[in-house]
């Protein structure tokens, strides 16, 4: 359905999956892919999106890491899977080392920026943007809505959100954010992000699936795929940004 494009504006530039609904869009939508980069799955997410109404733009973020489709699909299944995860851990520690340093951070944040901008510009769009993002990419969902204050809505799955109370402050959007109940590194967060969030003034709605674990979404992961959780999640963030999208301002 889509195609790749290249997004660049004065400080950046980056390849992204663009696309587009038949009709007249409801908005526009960055997806932001899991920490295995823009692989197959990550461009059906965006078709679906397209098919349900928006423009959407996938920005490939990992190209530099030597994080290939083949790569990504070999530590996927070996790191989930218990008896192979210990072959996993180290190959993936070692393509993951780039994405801590502060150059990275500030090169994904000009390539959001670029894409948001991009989007934010398009005929029909009319300035309505969102983000949603998996793994990798809730934590920068969080990251971008602190950045942009003209978000509509930032939806992030199983993200990250280690920012202080002035950062989470300059969010202006509504927050839908999932995760699973087995996700014990952010479960056991939530309760103070939810105080945190709450002290910033951010409409932030967390929900978290019963009996399950990070990347439930994924439904080309086996070890991790839950269907009635994935559909709940889908269902609620179709229902969020339609609601953002319709929104005065």
């Amino acid at each position: 359905m889509g195609k790749m494009v290249t997004i660049a504006n004065e400080t950046s530039s980056v390849d992204a999956y663009l696309s587009e609904p038949a009709g007249t869009p409801k908005g526009g939508l960055i997806v932001i892919h899991e920490v295995w980069g823009l692989v197959e799955h990550t461009k059906d997410v965006a078709d679906r999106f397209a098919a349900a109404g928006y423009v959407v733009l996938a920005p490939s973020l990992l190209a530099d890491t030597g994080m290939t489709p083949e790569l990504a699909a070999e530590l996927q299944v070996t790191l989930f899977d218990p008896e192979q995860r210990s072959i996993a851990q180290p190959k993936l520690r070692e393509i993951m080392a780039p994405l801590h340093a502060p150059a990275f951070a500030a090169r994904t944040t000009a390539s959001l920026q670029a894409c948001f901008e991009y989007l934010y510009g398009l005929p029909g769009v009319d300035g309505k943007v969102a983000v949603t993002g998996f793994c990798l990419g809730g934590t920068y969902s969080f990251s971008l809505a602190t950045q942009e204050p003209r978000l509509r809505a930032a939806v992030p799955f199983y993200g990250h959100a280690d920012l202080s109370v002035e950062q989470l402050r300059k969010i202006a959007c509504p927050v839908l954010a999932f995760y699973g109940e087995q996700d014990a590194a952010l479960v056991d967060k939530l309760p103070e992000q939810q105080k945190q969030m709450a002290e910033a003034g951010v409409e932030f709605t967390p929900v978290v699936y019963p009996a399950t674990g990070h990347a439930f979404f994924n439904d080309t992961n086996r070890w991790t795929f839950n269907s009635e959780a994935a559909d709940d999640s889908w269902r609620r963030t179709l229902g969020f940004l339609d609601e953002a999208m319709t929104a005065e301002g």
